[in-house]
């Protein structure tokens, strides 16, 4: 998943409204990431159909359904729309969901950040679970200090990470294996129709849905701007179909490229990238690049980790203030940073880090903290589609607005393909990968249980706390008949 490279408040600022173009780079940053292309890979050419299917399922409706409820709908967001459509309670377990999916999602990142940082060193580092997990807490904790002192990434900043560490090193990959390609060099995969079409019999192949869907998730957040958008009716299907081709084209093409290159027992979930750029680079005699391509692909993952680590607690924020959570997390210091918030995220990363404690290897952790994260935000997505079904907007309220083909019947079938792709990822997601060393099954299991209970019960108590609170303000508060008698009281008296 890739952090958002634009804020609200920098769009606004904007004199001109945002053309095709620009929301192209929007939706495609919002999504696109060389991190996720190892665990891709590890399905040989396979992969091609999977990116297709989950395309379909997934990708499409969720890009179609947020973008008309964020322009026929007065308020955007999840929050919003869940609210509006069954209440504050289920709002709040959405953006719950939605937050605590990016506190499980900071080790994946920071894991793949060391892992290739590892490779100017000792490439054998990015194995050591112990070395491992104290960089990332020692790092997390330290870009926590610097947001607790105020110190904000401007949107350009982050824009260009993203530039140095996505588009330059991806679009490279994918020279390089074009130009593979063209030399006839030897393949690790087959491209035939009975390696692409999986067989469905093997539970591994419909693994390949958790890891490709996890790299789809986050397109919603782009819809926020489709207001700011030049004729948002032509402008956001064009930029839909445009971002949705370059996606594909990018991650299939930059899976293949590490799929080519290292047999399957050899990918790596953590550095998996850099290994192939190595590979590669060993072979063409560019070996001298590799020490610039994991300067540029960690300083493109800090800038988004940076951004990432502020940006989340605001919503979760916003709940603190309308009593889902206990006021000390309101409070801000004097920068107006929620520091408590901040501080309390950096506990729960912290712990959810000693994952890479408790299995053999850091590939099963890797994998363990992408399913669980995917599972938690896609749950999100089930409350996203079923209040676009519960809304029901009527095409016709804006003539201007963008609305899925087809009005209300359009939204309906597009709402059910986003549900059922949103079912299957969640069942498949509790399948234990056997091309892995995770323990036994069980063991596997327990702990994925484990995880989603542990990330989700909070927010019973969280409810539960919010009903309580409300419930005691009411007995403080003078009821309505009290207050007219003090009112009549005080008036006979004078």
């Amino acid at each position: 998943m890739i952090p958002y490279d634009f804020h609200p408040g920098a769009i606004q600022r904007m004199n001109n409204k945002i053309s095709t173009i620009a929301l192209t780079l929007l939706m495609t940053g919002a999504i696109d990431s060389i991190r996720n292309l190892p665990a891709s890979a590890m399905f040989g050419s396979s992969l091609i159909f999977f990116f297709v299917l989950a395309a379909v399922i997934f990708l499409i409706p969720t890009a179609l359904v947020s973008a008309h409820l964020a322009a026929n709908v007065d308020k955007g967001g999840v929050y919003d729309w869940v609210r509006l459509a069954f209440g504050e309670q289920y709002a709040f377990i959405a953006i719950w969901l939605q937050w605590i999916n990016s506190v499980i999602w900071f080790p994946t990142i920071f894991s793949f950040m060391v892992g290739t940082a590892a490779y100017l060193i000792n490439p054998e580092l990015a194995q050591n679970k112990v070395v491992l997990t104290a960089i990332i807490l020692v790092s997390f904790w330290l870009l926590t200090l610097i947001n607790l002192k105020g110190v904000q990434v401007s949107a350009k900043f982050t824009s260009f990470c993203t530039l140095i560490g996505l588009i330059i090193p991806i679009v490279f990959i994918i020279a390089l294996l074009l130009v593979w390609l063209f030399l006839g060099k030897p393949l690790q995969i087959q491209f035939n129709s009975a390696s692409i079409l999986p067989d469905w019999r093997h539970t591994d192949h419909w693994l390949a849905l958790t890891a490709i869907i996890s790299s789809f998730v986050g397109l919603e957040l782009s819809t926020v701007h489709i207001h700011a958008v030049k004729n948002p009716q032509k402008s956001f299907p064009r930029a839909l179909a445009y971002s949705t081709v370059i996606i594909l084209v990018t991650m299939i093409l930059g899976s293949l490229a590490i799929a080519v290159v290292l047999p399957n027992s050899q990918i790596n979930l953590v550095n998996g990238t850099i290994q192939t750029y190595t590979y590669y680079l060993t072979a063409y005699h560019l070996s001298w690049l590799t020490p610039l391509l994991i300067i540029l692909i960690v300083i493109g993952s800090l800038g988004g980790i940076i951004s990432w680590i502020i940006s989340p607690i605001i919503g979760l924020a916003q709940a603190a203030e309308n009593g889902f959570l206990p006021k000390m997390f309101s409070k801000k210091n004097k920068n107006d940073v929620p520091q408590n918030l901040l501080i309390a995220q950096a506990i729960l990363v912290s712990t959810i880090c000693l994952v890479f404690l408790l299995f053999p290897s850091v590939n099963a952790s890797y994998w363990l903290l992408t399913a669980l994260s995917t599972q938690l935000y896609v749950i999100m997505y089930v409350l996203m589609f079923l209040a676009a079904l519960r809304l029901y907007v009527d095409q016709q309220s804006n003539k201007d607005a963008f609305s899925v083909p087809g009005k209300k019947i359009g939204l309906g079938v597009v709402c059910w393909i986003g549900l059922i792709g949103c079912i299957i990822s969640l069942i498949v997601g509790f399948i234990p990968p056997s091309n892995l060393d995770i323990g036994s099954g069980m063991y596997y299991e327990t702990v994925f249980c484990g995880g989603l209970f542990a990330m989700i019960i909070p927010v019973i108590f969280f409810i539960m706390y919010q009903k309580q609170a409300d419930s005691s303000n009411q007995k403080r508060r003078p009821s309505k008949k009290l207050k007219r008698l003090k009112i009549e009281t005080a008036a006979a008296l004078d």
